[in-house]
């Protein structure tokens, strides 16, 4: 089973983003990058289906292809993958960001050209937060989906997927190829060991431009501008619970 996990490189979580002073995005200026978490998620999950961890049998998967779709530098986030697990990578070069749907129609190139048995992917980004890829390239492929998975069970040719919903857990199944979307609870990824990094080094990363694939990447979506969240406002102090309670009262919350 060959698997293709697509990543992307967004501004390290641990890093407040600052808006720029025209409020046209957020500052990328000399700020640390790093893999998407949910990304992360998604790469180690894979790892585990080669490697038989966890609840996965043996070599459930045979190769590992990670594909990212961003700047030069995006090199860096494959590599990561690559010293996790990871087999080989791509690199569909790209120095502005696109939208949802143009990565979508990308990944669906890609797609065609590696013919994976299974996509597993983050569910979203924590730049965008548009959760829209996934569903987009299994619309595209018109494979079947299952998003927010927190438990993956691959047996034979069917993917088995339990994932959150408002009223608990839904467990759904689907035939591959499918296209599935993995959230926070499914593993914690590995820190990947020095040996592993040094190997990764000689692992392939094939670069391509966007062009190489003839899709319409054209921007469909305009920002009108990006501000910073409200600041929240000072708290007051209070003497004694029965002054908490008059303060709540007069705020209407009692």
């Amino acid at each position: 089973m060959k698997i293709l996990v697509p990543v992307k490189r967004v501004i390290d979580s641990n890093v407040k983003a600052r808006v720029k002073a025209d409020q046209t995005g957020v500052d990328l200026a000399n700020v640390k990058m790093s893999m998407n978490p949910f990304d992360e998620i998604a790469v180690e999950e894979a790892v585990r289906l080669k490697e038989g961890k966890e609840h996965h049998a043996a070599g459930t998967a045979s190769e590992i292809v990670v594909v990212s779709i961003g700047v030069t530098q995006a090199q860096e986030t494959i590599r990561t993958a690559l010293a996790m697990g990871a087999d080989r990578g791509i690199l569909v070069q790209s120095d502005t960001d696109l939208e949802p749907l143009a990565i979508a129609k990308l990944l669906k190139a890609v797609v065609d050209e590696e013919k994976p048995d299974l996509i597993l992917m983050g569910k979203q980004s924590i730049d965008g937060d548009n959760n829209a890829v996934g569903q987009m390239l299994a619309a595209l492929l018109d494979w079947p989906q299952a998003t927010f998975a927190g438990k993956l069970v691959i047996e034979g040719q069917k993917a088995t997927v339990t994932r959150e919903v408002d009223g608990g857990l839904q467990t759904v199944a689907a035939e591959l190829p499918a296209v599935v979307t993995v959230d926070l609870r499914l593993n914690t990824p590995r820190y990947a060991s020095l040996p592993n990094i040094m190997k990764a080094k000689k692992k392939e990363i094939v670069t391509k431009a966007v062009a190489d694939y003839g899709v319409d990447v054209a921007d469909r979506l305009k920002v009108l501008k990006v501000t910073e969240p409200p600041k929240r406002s000072a708290g007051i102090k209070v003497a004694d619970a029965a002054e908490l309670v008059a303060k709540l009262k007069d705020a209407g919350a009692l």
